[in-house]
């Protein structure tokens, strides 16, 4: 009996190739080319399976080309690159890869509220021009962390991690706002307070985005958002583009509606929003947030555990949907 294919979408580490050629006729792609949708579809022709990175969609489209394809395993938590309806009404398992990378992003997250309210790059820029040449006392003066007020909107693994680094490291009084309230006992864990949405934006002085990318959370955060934030506040984007009207954002960012803003992520990126380039009180950053090599080789061995899973006959660790079972069976066939 002939072994079943899969394709790795994009460079991953060697270890986890290796791992997954115990198992399969493997298909690489270490160069890391981006295909373009038809390109991916002629890629997964005769594939059972296929490791993605979140930068390659999977909708109907693509399915329908490639009926023997029986899961899409992703190599991110987030999965707003799946139709999730049309993968299952089409019979393939869809999985992510949570939990792994929550202390990495949330360290990040950390990392870029830090950038943005101490104005670290506006200060760097500042220097390598050498326009630095006498001390002042107001001299890049940004916000204060400790002490202040950190606001959460997406209160998950990563929302409380954040929580806890502020609460506990920095002294923060932490609000947070959520789909569903936290038990009395994370709430306690985390020091976190639930307020409205509203509440949190005007009282917060720094605002961190932690939310799933939805058709109901495209921008979240816009012009109207924005004028309920305090003038000082800072806003930290890790969540996923589209949660912010970036054009909204660099309009607030160059009147001082706001004081500063961090970004890891955009909408339509790789693509920034040009505006977002010309205003200095922006930290930007290329989707990095998990972006250590233990985090990226746990996310990477976990996408490749569940698909080891799912064509072994097995539930995967990580389902992001239960296939249509009728469609399922075409596919097995």
């Amino acid at each position: 009996m002939p072994r079943q294919s899969i394709l790795i979408a994009r460079a991953i580490s060697s270890e986890v190739v290796d791992f997954l050629r115990q198992h399969f006729d493997v298909h690489t792609n270490q160069d890391d080319v981006v295909w373009s949708p038809e390109e991916l579809a002629q890629q997964l022709q005769g594939k059972d399976g296929v490791l993605t990175t979140g930068s390659q969609s999977i909708n109907a489209a693509l399915l329908a080309a490639c009926p023997q394809l029986k899961v899409v395993s992703n190599m991110a938590v987030g999965y707003n690159n799946f139709d999730v309806p049309a993968m299952t009404a089409a019979g393939v398992q869809g999985t992510n890869a949570p939990d792994v990378l929550t202390e990495t992003t949330a360290d990040f997250g950390f990392a870029l509220l830090m950038a943005t309210a101490r104005r670290v790059t506006e200060s760097e820029h500042y220097l390598r021009a050498g326009l630095w040449k006498e001390w002042r006392y107001d001299l890049f003066a940004g916000s204060e962390v400790h002490g202040s007020t950190l606001g959460i909107i997406g209160m998950g693994r990563i929302g409380q991690g954040i929580a806890k680094r502020g609460a506990h490291g920095f002294g923060m009084k932490v609000v947070y706002h959520n789909r569903s309230r936290l038990t009395p006992e994370l709430e306690a864990e985390c020091k976190a307070s639930y307020v409205s949405k509203e509440e949190l934006l005007k009282t917060a002085d720094h605002v961190v985005l932690v939310l799933p990318f939805t058709p109901e959370n495209r921008h979240t955060i816009g012009a109207a958002e924005l004028a309920q934030m305090k003038p000082t506040a800072t806003l930290i984007n890790i969540a996923r583009g589209g949660i912010v009207d970036d054009a909204a954002l660099a309009q607030a960012l160059r009147a001082k509606t706001i004081a500063a803003a961090g970004l890891d992520v955009f909408e339509g990126e790789p693509a920034v929003h040009p505006d977002l380039l010309t205003v200095p009180n922006v930290v930007l950053t290329p989707h990095i947030a998990s972006a250590t090599m233990t985090t990226r080789r746990a996310m990477a061995q976990l996408a490749a555990d569940n698909l080891v899973a799912v064509l072994g006959g097995q539930a995967p660790r990580t389902p992001v949907n239960q296939p249509d079972a009728a469609a399922r069976a075409l596919r097995w066939a």
